[in-house]
């Protein structure tokens, strides 16, 4: 039974939202079961860094997934929406170890298996900082199946993916150029390193010959690792070197020979068109040395630190050394020139450290196998990218592939399952843990110090929480899942990991579509950070405008795979409609308690009523053809303009009459049209606003329960009224014209006017006749006279066209005719004033040459807006003259 008793006037989201989550988990409306009598829908959370906090990211994307999943759940879908978090090795590895270093310690001073305990105890208290976030954020998450990606059973998960691929020769360990963190202390994938653009210099080198000649000059970005140099190349067809190749020039610093080759490779325009090779510190040198048999010496080491084999240099920090070779060089006059020079420079994804490529030993991924089977998964329409353009970014990435580093110098982590035979010196990969070598029955065995890509474990996410590798109720009814949301910025990272490891392991997809969204950025389309002082906290958004003005205002701002810019005045309207949506029930809840139940289809229904059922039902068909598009952002639009327009400001102004009247048979039925409109609505709203409905909800419908488990509101074609939709269309014209002329004439709200309207068709004007109290409620008209053409324009009027009429309101008695004219006259002097200040921008060559384009026409609109208010005004200063003419 609909009640508004102990509805506060004011909607409080603070004291609502503690409240009914508690309420959703001790009620578990958020439980999924194996139901073969529902159709599954699933979607596993991107699981957030345990040590972490959310930010805006969090934010965009949880309320995504929480719209999709109650949406789903109210349309009669088994919902599982599968929360957990990730491990995220090197990013709470680098936590912890700050912390040490807050009390002066190394991991290294705890040992392996103390730091570990420590990084276990410290996820242990930051988890539960990110599920109160999380549960803050409204998710609708069913925490009992939360998972962890180093639980028991995601462990299993992983080990049996590592050993399955190693028997299929997927899995390997070779000595290649990998990226090294020399702060993190670990190798990086290709996909962990950032590349920014640094102003940098460009040192020419001479490299003399044996014999005292000449020899040649190199360019380099990085002279320390020219202690390195095992040759130096110059193409085959460049005229200035061809008396070179083959000879032998002295490598400055270190006095050895090195040859001189030819390999096309090498881009006479750069530099001087010879290039130094160091096989050891660069991947296209490592190339050209195995393509000439070239020695490798390295100088760097996994400290940054200069290797014994650059002698004089040796224990350094790269750095430091580049700085004493240059001065080196110099001295022996060995430097020729320096150059400005902006150039391309890795840098580690955690940490920002330069990345110093080096060969070393670690487990890789034969990726060009699993890439043909992600391929196939979306050309063969399995997999399906929201916004399509997404697909062709997956596919050239898949087709351009490389082997995929899995080996993380880390104790944090995935073990891999690989033990070495100190006798035989083979290995062992094993599903459980050996006690011997396989090969030689030794009990000496120690196993691979490194752990795994977090990513590794990550790929196996959308299977390994459900059970994976055992078929377990839950794989076999809820996977695949329906669909992954996430950012582009980890379609490479992630989607496509998963995807390939879903179509190898599992042998079927992993999610049937994959819905794409942007970045949220700051309000100058700056990515949001905390080293630019932009990031913007969610939880104080929280704080301040409440969870469902959050989640509405973000919703607003999505595009498909656009980015997001934050605007803190979507925030302050989603607050407004909240509080116009609580007002608005407060008002029906107030009115409908205990009214009469009526069957509306055998009710007289007025014009009005008619009309908002036709808009109300055409609105829901269009609500749910834009949620099944993934148009979230425009059927929260579609639903804000209906609420606050058509519901709030239209039909529940015009309900007033009935409500306040004395027919009682009309006063039943507008209550249950309000009631009807206004379940509809919360139901609507609430996987966009869910603690705000359940707050009205369980005033409105008590005995239902949760609103979480209420049907969503679908399209009753039968309410469809197009007659009504234009006779109401047409009315709103009047009475929007009516209020245009009093805001015109700056009337004051309680001051009544009257109305002439002429109408170009009799029908026109007995429906315009018929909803006179309608008119004069909302228009404020205490005498109205309808009229059908051709009529002469009532004199002493200000006149308004409309569709199908003239709107004529009547100015004696309203105004001062002497003191609204001197009024207009200022008005026209101040539109006139704007009218020159943009004519005389227009007639300034510079300003047509060097302004955008867009403010050149912005200015052209802005003086024809201006003229056309002129032009209106000096219209309504001629209707006051004559009125003081005829007096």
């Amino acid at each position: 039974m609909a009640t508004s008793m102990n509805m506060d006037k004011a909607y409080d989201a603070h004291k609502a939202e503690g409240k009914w989550y508690q309420y959703w988990l001790d009620q578990g409306v958020f439980d999924a079961e194996v139901n073969p009598t529902k159709k599954p829908y699933c979607i596993v959370i991107p699981p957030p860094n345990v040590t972490g906090v959310l930010h805006m990211g969090h934010a965009l994307d949880e309320t995504i997934q929480d719209l999709l999943i109650r949406w789903h759940r109210m349309r009669g879908f088994e919902a599982l929406w599968l929360p957990g978090t990730d491990h995220a090795g090197i990013a709470t590895q680098n936590v912890v170890e700050a912390m040490l270093g807050e009390e002066g310690l190394t991991r290294h001073d705890l040992g392996r298996e103390k730091f570990v305990q420590r990084v276990w105890a410290v996820k242990e208290e930051h988890h539960s900082q990110i599920t109160d976030q999380l549960q803050r954020l409204g998710v609708s998450v069913d925490w009992r199946r939360e998972r962890f990606t180093l639980d028991e059973g995601l462990s299993r998960a992983v080990r049996e993916a590592f050993v399955r691929l190693y028997e299929e020769g997927l899995i390997y360990r070779g000595e290649r150029m990998i990226n090294w963190c020399v702060r993190c202390g670990t190798s990086l994938s290709d996909l962990e390193v950032n590349h920014q653009q640094r102003q940098g210099h460009l040192w020419y080198i001479r490299y003399p010959a044996p014999d005292g000649g000449p020899g040649l000059v190199v360019a380099t970005t990085r002279p320390e690792t020219m202690l390195g140099d095992t040759a130096v190349a110059v193409h085959p067809d460049d005229e200035r070197y061809g008396d070179m190749i083959g000879k032998t020039v002295i490598l400055p610093l270190m006095e050895r020979e090195i040859p001189v080759i030819a390999d096309d490779y090498i881009d006479p325009e750069f530099g001087t068109g010879a290039l130094k090779v160091t096989p050891a510190h660069d991947p296209n040198d490592l190339e050209i040395g195995q393509r000439h048999n070239l020695p490798s010496v390295v100088a760097i080491d996994r400290n940054g630190k200069m290797t014994s084999d650059t002698k004089q240099y040796a224990g350094l920090d790269r750095y430091q050394c580049r700085q004493q070779v240059v001065g080196d060089l110099q001295q022996q006059g060995l430097l020729e020139k320096i150059e400005d020079y902006e150039h391309t420079v890795g840098q580690c994804q955690r940490c920002d450290t330069v990345v110093e490529p080096l060969i070393s030993t670690q487990w890789f991924v034969k990726m060009a196998p699993l890439a043909e089977e992600g391929l196939a998964a979306v050309r063969n329409g399995a997999v399906r990218f929201v916004p399509d353009r997404w697909t062709k970014v997956y596919e050239d990435w898949l087709e351009n592939i490389q082997d995929w580093c899995i080996s993380r110098q880390l104790w944090w982590g995935h073990p891999i399952p690989v033990w070495y035979c100190d006798d035989c010196g083979e290995l062992t990969c094993t599903r459980e843990d050996p006690t011997e070598c396989t090969h030689c029955g030794s009990r000496d065995i120690k196993q691979d110090p490194d752990v795994l890509d977090t990513w590794f474990s990550s790929a196996l996410w959308p299977f390994s929480t459900l059970g994976w590798p055992d078929q377990t109720p839950e794989l076999q009814y809820f996977y695949p899942t329906s669909v992954l949301v996430t950012g582009y910025d980890i379609i490479y990272f992630w989607v496509a990991r998963m995807i390939m490891m879903g179509m190898h392991l599992c042998g079927t997809e992993p999610f049937g579509e994959v819905f794409i969204h942007g970045l949220v950025r700051d309000e100058r389309g700056q990515k949001m950070s905390k080293s630019r002082g932009n990031a913007v906290d969610p939880l104080e958004l929280i704080d301040e405008y409440g969870t469902d003005a959050m989640r509405f205002g973000l919703t607003q701002l999505i595009t498909h795979g656009q980015d997001l810019t934050y605007a803190p005045d979507r925030m302050v309207g989603a607050r407004n409609f909240c509080n116009k949506l609580w007002n608005a029930s407060r008002l029906v809840l107030m009115n409908v308690e205990g009214a009469e139940q009526v069957n509306l289809d055998k009710a007289d229904l007025s014009l009005a009523d008619r009309w908002i059922l036709s808009r109300h039902n055409r609105m829901l068909a269009e609500l749910n053809r834009q949620l099944s598009a993934y148009n979230s952002a425009q059927a929260a639009d579609l639903l804000y303009d209906y609420v606050w327009g058509e519901f709030c400001d239209w039909y529940l102004e015009i309900a007033k009459l009935d409500l306040y009247g004395e027919d009682a048979e009309r006063q039943a039925t507008v209550q249950n049209i309000l009631r009807h409109l206004l379940s509809d609505i919360l139901r609507a709203l609430h996987p966009f606003m869910p603690f705000i409905t359940e707050e009205i909800w369980q005033r409105l419908a008590p005995e239902a329960g949760s609103i979480v488990r209420q049907s969503y509101p679908e399209a009753d074609r039968r309410w469809y009224d197009e007659p009504a939709g234009a006779d109401v269309s047409r009315l709103q014209s009047a009475i929007v014209a009516i209020r245009s002329l009093r805001a015109d004439l700056r009337l004051p709200p309680d001051q009544k006017v009257a109305v002439t309207v002429t109408a170009s068709r009799a029908e026109e004007a007995d429906m315009l006749a018929s909803q006179q109290d309608i008119i004069s409620l909302l228009a404020g008209v205490e005498s109205l006279q309808v009229r059908t053409a051709p009529a002469e324009p009532p004199a002493n009027a200000l006149t308004a066209v409309v569709s199908g009429a003239q709107v004529h309101l009547h100015l004696a008695g309203t105004i001062h005719p002497a003191q609204e004219i001197q009024r207009l006259r200022q008005d026209i002097a101040d539109r006139e004033s704007q009218r020159q200040r943009s004519q005389k921008k227009l007639d300034n060559e510079e300003f047509l040459t060097k302004a955008p384009a867009e403010v050149v026409a912005k200015e052209r609109d802005r003086i024809e807006e201006v003229e056309q208010d002129i032009a209106k005004l000096q219209g309504q200063v001629q209707v006051l003259e004559a009125m003081i003419d005829d007096e």
